[in-house]
């Protein structure tokens, strides 16, 4: 009797990718399918391949490249996925180094260690090409020639020359020597206008032939911040590059310790050196002590040469950063650096900003009615002019510009769209989407939490004055400046950036063109070319402080603190 075929009900499989099987047609299929029956004694006949028409061997051949061309791809897949990564300034660093490929990693997964070892070295690599100015902040040496809206103003030769008179200097021994008369001053608000109380603290102190006990920052009610004036500036250099203007203490000598210091009311605005002498000098030279709170603009801005230059001194040179900032803050400048030039926005959209300058954010009904009843609540929070409606404050140029408003200036200016932004302040109502219109036109758009290791910003946590410091640095340091909306920071780098070279500052002409983004019918190109005449004039080129009464030194330091002459220029 004959064995049965053990073999007989065996089957077998092969895997096949989805995409083969989609690309055969039906009738292919169904010809592989519908093969006829045979009987277990006829089964080794059957699969003989000698029974097969020509186009089955085909298929099969096909089938079985394909699906082991699909195993070696997953086997061997050259580019594997990696994380993330934060630092968006690196990547140049990685592809020089032949570890990146079309924005990828080719080592595979970076660890923590080696991206902090990258960041180090594009750091130390970048210094060697730099030198830091007074206030710590690096300023290239390389020249900017990529594009017209990176080119930079015509300085006209003008230098930094604080030249005092001989008067000045003839004074200087006897106020230095002073250890009767001294003067405590309490400053408040945020850094920037905290450094304008204390520039003005020094020239009081001059003026009243009194040294100067160190600045007490009052506690910021706002943020919380505890900050002392040596957290955020550089005491010795600061006592150092006063020495021959001013004595500076830390605190009283223990020959005043007991003395209970005169304090006087905060004195009006603009008032001159003489009523300064008039008011204080006497009771400062009975009693030994003044207390000064409060002097936020209360000093004229139109003083005699010699203190207008101290201004300068104080504000350009004496004021340096604390080294910890200073640190933090070049290195973050090379990050932005590190791919070319970049701009650097400060922005006001934050809650409070919408609030006290009565103006609306924009974003939706629901935000304007938030504001609107923000300010019903707190009505002494509104500082602009009460008697303007939003409308009129609008078209007046007294709003800041939401991110619409600069991300179509930019475009006009030429800004490309690859440009690297730096943008300085609060958290804007509305978070990122109130953002979105600007993001979506520059998406190179980083903050001091991008760029910054977590591990760089939190010795400074909760220090809102020491954040500001480094926003500080970053902007000064970048190729192109511009404010959303005036303010102390705003005002005081366009000094800084005047001082250091007349570096280009873009100075929104809101008022002549806020009408402008009105008018929906307005060709782009003709807005484009209107916008670029609005500005030509308004880009950080020199202006003299004695055009207009009333202007700062410190914003505008021609003629007094700096002079066109090479023979007369003297720096620091």
């Amino acid at each position: 009797m004959a064995k049965k075929n053990s073999n007989s009900k065996k089957q077998a499989y092969i895997s096949v990718p989805s995409q083969i099987i989609n690309s055969l047609s039906s009738s292919s299929l169904q010809s592989l399918l519908d093969s006829p029956k045979k009987s277990s004694k006829n089964y080794n006949k059957f699969l003989s391949l000698s029974t097969y028409r020509s186009s089955n061997k085909l298929w099969l051949l096909a089938i079985f490249l394909f699906g082991l061309f699909g195993m070696l791809k997953l086997t061997f897949n050259p580019n594997p996925l990696i994380p993330y990564v934060s630092y968006p300034c690196f990547t140049s660093q990685w592809q020089s180094q032949g570890l990146v490929s079309n924005g990828v990693l080719k080592s595979g997964l970076i660890d923590r260690d080696r991206e902090n070892a990258l960041k180090d070295e594009v750091t130390s690599d970048s210094f060697q090409s730099l030198r830091p100015i007074s206030t710590g902040v690096l300023k290239s040496d390389e020249g900017n020639e990529q594009g017209e809206f990176w080119k930079q103003p015509d300085g006209l030769g003008y230098k930094p020359c604080l030249d005092f008179s001989e008067e000045y200097k003839k004074s200087t021994t006897g106020i230095v020597s002073e250890r009767t008369k001294y003067l405590m001053v309490v400053v408040s608000g945020g850094m920037n206008q905290q450094r304008n109380q204390i520039v003005d603290a020094v020239v009081i102190a001059r003026i009243l032939g009194a040294a100067l006990v160190v600045p007490i920052l009052q506690v910021n009610v706002i943020w919380g911040d505890e900050s002392e004036f040596s957290d955020i500036f550089d005491l010795e250099h600061f006592k150092n590059v006063l020495a021959d203007d001013v004595h500076i203490v830390s605190s009283l000598p223990s020959t005043h310790l007991m003395t209970r210091p005169v304090e006087e009311k905060s004195p009006p605005h603009h008032v001159s050196p003489s009523w300064i002498r008039s008011r204080y000098l006497r009771k400062l030279r009975r009693e030994g002590v003044l207390l000064l709170r409060g002097l936020d603009s209360r000093l004229s801005k139109d003083l005699p040469s010699d203190l207008q230059k101290l201004r300068c001194k104080v504000a350009f040179h004496a004021l340096r950063f604390a080294p910890p900032i200073v640190e933090l803050g070049n290195k973050l400048t090379e990050r932005m650096r590190s791919k070319g030039p970049y701009l650097a926005l400060h922005l006001r959209m934050e809650k409070d900003v919408w609030v006290r300058t009565g103006c609306l954010p924009g974003l939706s009904p629901e935000y304007d009615e938030m504001i609107n009843n923000e300010r019903i609540r707190r009505p002494e929070l509104l500082t602009a002019r009460s008697n303007m409606s939003y409308h009129d404050r609008k078209l007046a140029g007294l709003c800041p510009l939401n991110a619409y408003e600069v991300m179509r200036l930019l475009k006009a200016l030429g800004a490309p769209g690859d440009t690297r932004i730096y943008w300085a302040g609060g958290q804007p109502l509305g978070g990122k989407e109130a953002l979105q219109p600007l993001t979506g036109e520059f998406p190179n758009f980083y903050n001091k939490e991008d760029l910054a290791l977590p591990s760089e910003l939190e010795p400074f946590a909760k220090k809102a004055s020491i954040m500001a410091a480094i926003d500080y640095i970053v902007c000064e340091s970048s190729d192109v400046f511009m404010p959303s909306h005036g303010g102390n920071m705003g005002h005081a780098i366009q000094g800084h950036r005047a001082y250091a070279g007349h570096k280009k500052y873009i100075t929104p002409n809101k008022r002549h063109m806020l009408p402008l983004f009105l008018d929906s019918s307005l060709p782009e190109a003709e807005f484009n070319k209107i916008i670029r005449e609005l500005h030509q004039d308004s880009l950080g080129q020199p202006e003299l402080r004695t055009s207009k009464v009333g202007r700062d030194v410190t914003k505008y330091p021609i003629p007094e603190c700096m002079c066109n002459n090479s023979s007369d220029a003297h720096t620091i």
